[in-house]
């Protein structure tokens, strides 16, 4: 996840913020107040945390929401978001036909299906390079909050837009071109798979603190009351009479890549029960948490909007009010690939159809009914395995190995011959290590790692162990 060599941002946030320490007592003054009773704090830390304890608790969280932003500007989603732009034939079409209204609704399609959240397309009138979305990357952002004077939106070239789909806030642009019919450039576009509110739901969820975006001085996004002002990327706040520390990095603003900056803030009451003895045991503490949370994720919101799509869905309740099970089956199928890994439907405890990987976890349970009667009963998973293990190194830089009860209720792994120890069913090493404690340290193949055992639970039920190993020293 991070090169070798690279020294990171924990450790650099440590040193720097340590030297920062025996400089000055607090950080730099913006302002006194404003009417939100908001204000830089000038005197020294409350005594309820160490100095030591929140820069390595922000300074790991920093880097995980920092890895939160980085899945919308390259990953498997943002991969998704543009093979549907690039592939759709309506979108492609609708250019070609010079149909604006057309090119919309093709574009309000792409971004109903979930993988996206905004999109522009602008024609190409005078051949490739004439759109705003002819270059990659998402423009040069410096380390302070962005203040008065930054460059304004850019301009279209000689295209002309063809639609500006999306509600208006986003992140990290995205961008391409659409070929015609003869391969030729039709349009370039800009998209975006991180709406403002998309993006600081999940930060403030993984992160369990209050993420905000500011721009020229000015908050963007983001329910904490700032006052107005450069503020530095990283101190002491206090609002409202509560404590607060916090770390930033920069981003990019959607459509334009114009510069903005991600604040991440955490009470100091919250951090107070991440504290360790030591520096490393405050960043395992930090770290397991965010593992912990990453599996919450998956049986959360997210989920629960799946779900009540799942209970809606008309061919699916009236196949199993007719106890159809390839009807239920092929209704099943058209609800999965769209957030959805796996759907299972029982009608009085007898299964009628399971569709969908077979290592899948977090399941969620619900009724069907139709017309006002219980009809059966759904399970639901948005996550795999693999999901999660990719989630937990890429947001995380954690390594994890996931065991299953040999003979869990409806699992469809095949048991060891002869065997009744837990089997591993997925892992980040080729060759998992033979023994891992439940905590403590784990020495593997030259490479240090704490261990933080997550209980979680198989799909359709059942244990299922997932060992999360930290690297140490944590980079």
């Amino acid at each position: 996840m991070w090169p070798v060599g690279k020294t990171s941002r924990t450790v650099r946030a440590v040193l720097v913020c340590a030297l920062l320490a025996c400089l000055t007592v607090g950080s730099v003054a913006l302002a006194n107040s404003d009417r939100d009773g908001a204000h830089i704090s000038t005197g020294p830390p409350a005594p309820v945390v160490a100095r030591a304890c929140s820069q390595a608790v922000l300074g790991a969280l920093g880097d995980v929401a920092d890895n939160v932003y980085r899945e919308g500007v390259s990953s498997a989603r943002t991969a998704s978001a543009l093979s549907m732009i690039t592939h759709s034939i309506p979108l492609r079409e609708a250019i070609e036909r010079d149909e604006p209204r057309a090119v919309r609704t093709a574009a309000q399609a792409l971004i109903a299906s979930g993988h996206m959240t905004d999109l522009i397309v602008t024609s190409t009138t005078t051949g490739p390079g004439t759109g705003p979305g002819t270059s990659s990357g998402t423009g040069p952002v410096p380390s302070p909050d962005p203040g008065p004077g930054t460059a304004g939106p850019a301009k279209n070239g000689n295209g002309r837009v063809l639609t500006d789909a999306g509600p208006a806030g986003a992140l990290a642009p995205l961008h391409g071109s659409i070929l015609g019919a003869t391969g030729a450039p039709i349009a370039s576009f800009v998209a975006s798979v991180w709406a403002d509110e998309g993006f600081l739901d999940e930060t403030n969820g993984i992160a369990e603190g209050l993420t905000v975006l500011r721009a020229h001085g000015h908050t963007v996004a983001g329910s904490l009351a700032l006052p107005t002002g450069a503020l530095p990327a990283a101190g002491e706040l206090t609002v409202k009479g509560t404590d607060y520390r916090y770390t930033s990095f920069a981003a990019g603003a959607y459509p334009t890549g114009n510069p903005l900056r991600v604040y991440l803030f955490r009470s100091v009451s919250s951090i107070a029960p991440l504290c360790a003895h030591t520096p490393t045991g405050t960043i395992v503490n930090t770290v397991s948490r965010v593992a912990r949370l990453i599996y919450d994720g998956e049986i959360g919101a997210s989920a629960l909007k799946q779900m009540r799509r799942v209970q809606h869905n008309q061919p699916l309740l009236r196949a199993v009010a007719a106890r159809e099970p390839e009807a239920t089956r092929l209704a099943i199928d058209k609800l999965l690939n769209e957030h959805i890994v796996r759907i299972r439907v029982t009608v009085g405890g007898q299964l009628l159809s399971d569709v969908g990987g077979p290592h899948v976890l977090a399941p969620v349970r619900a009724p069907l009914r139709l017309a006002g009667k219980t009809i059966g009963e759904v399970t639901i998973s948005i996550q795999d395995d693999l999901g999660y293990l990719l989630l937990a190194q890429r947001l995380a830089g954690l390594r994890v190995v996931m065991y299953a009860d040999p003979t869990p209720a409806g699992s469809t792994a095949e048991p060891l011959p002869g065997s009744t120890r837990p089997q591993v069913v997925m892992s980040s090493f080729q060759t998992p290590p033979a023994q891992i404690p439940a905590a403590g340290s784990l020495r593997y193949r030259g490479h240090d790692y704490r261990v933080y055992t997550l209980h979680a639970e198989a799909f359709p039920s059942g244990p299922l162990r997932i060992a999360v190993l930290i690297p140490i020293p944590y980079s």
